[in-house]
């Protein structure tokens, strides 16, 4: 648990995401949760020692993945806030995704069976563009960008000048772009150096500065390059992926035994903005 501002912290270590802790004089809100229950569990009580026992007000989630929202349920009854497309996301984590996320952890029981009581909690407050709260001292952002996906949101604390970008920063390995639209991507991202924090909280890997920015800028726009000119030689998407893969995985690091998975995100990054680019080509013909 590392204290990057004034009663502000974040814990870098859990499974899949970076999680949040916001102090203010009324008590405390968080930025997303721990995926893994036991990890949800033990980062409450750091949350506890750091604030004293005080009342959780809100539980932020930057999106709706499950490495930012399936630990809601060990922050009751705290309410959750979200964009409104988090909330359409995860009316559909029926028991069909639990179970999916249980089979998820099939080569790791110990942690598989500490989802057999999983429960999903749904945003209950939501926002479209903006929403700002305003509690014990402190201004609290969240503020719309996409890309990523449909709902990702950053948080902002305007005085301390503490960003807490979700996933629309990553720093230790690659972008998730499964569900991305790029080009909104990268205008969030030109939003964020404009904000020029001073500490940008990424979704993965420790706390940076805003030229953390210009890596995953690049990274989409020579993408964007790449797939651009491979649509206009007549490549398939199929072809296009298999091409650009392994010139693209060298970017970012590729965690030990997931080099497959990577290469296959990778791929299916490259397809949709393959998809986005033959949209854009349909729609100039």
């Amino acid at each position: 648990m590392q204290e990057i501002a004034p009663g502000v912290f974040v814990e870098t270590g859990y499974r899949n995401a970076n999680v949040g802790c916001i102090i203010t004089e009324d008590g405390v809100i968080l930025v997303d949760t721990p995926m893994v229950p036991a990890q949800a569990q033990a980062w409450r009580k750091h949350v506890a020692e750091a604030s004293s026992n005080a009342r959780i007000l809100y539980v932020i989630n930057t999106d709706h993945h499950r490495g930012h929202s399936l630990g809601n349920q060990f922050y009751l009854p705290a309410p959750v806030v979200a964009h409104e497309r988090a909330w359409k996301e995860m009316r559909g984590y029926t028991d069909n995704f639990k179970q999916r996320v249980r089979d998820s952890f099939k080569k790791e029981p110990d942690i598989q069976v500490q989802f057999n009581d999983l429960q999903i909690i749904r945003p209950e407050i939501t926002f479209k563009k903006r929403l700002t709260l305003l509690r014990g001292g402190r201004e609290v952002r969240l503020i719309w960008i996409g890309g990523h996906t449909l709902a990702t949101a950053v948080v902002w604390l305007p005085a301390e000048r503490v960003l807490f970008s979700g996933d629309a920063v990553w720093l230790d390995q690659h972008p998730y772009m499964a569900q991305a639209n790029s080009r909104d991507w990268l205008h969030g991202l030109a939003f964020i150096k404009k904000l020029n924090p001073v500490t940008i909280v990424p979704g993965h890997g420790p706390p940076c500065g805003v030229e953390a920015v210009d890596r995953v800028t690049e990274y989409i726009r020579y993408m964007r390059a790449q797939v651009k000119h491979m649509f206009r030689q007549g490549k398939s998407k199929q072809e296009t992926g298999s091409l650009l893969v392994k010139d693209l995985v060298t970017w970012f690091p590729i965690p030990a035994g997931r080099k497959a998975k990577i290469e296959s995100q990778i791929k299916q990054g490259i397809g949709r903005v393959y998809e986005e680019i033959r949209r854009t080509a349909v729609t100039d013909s």
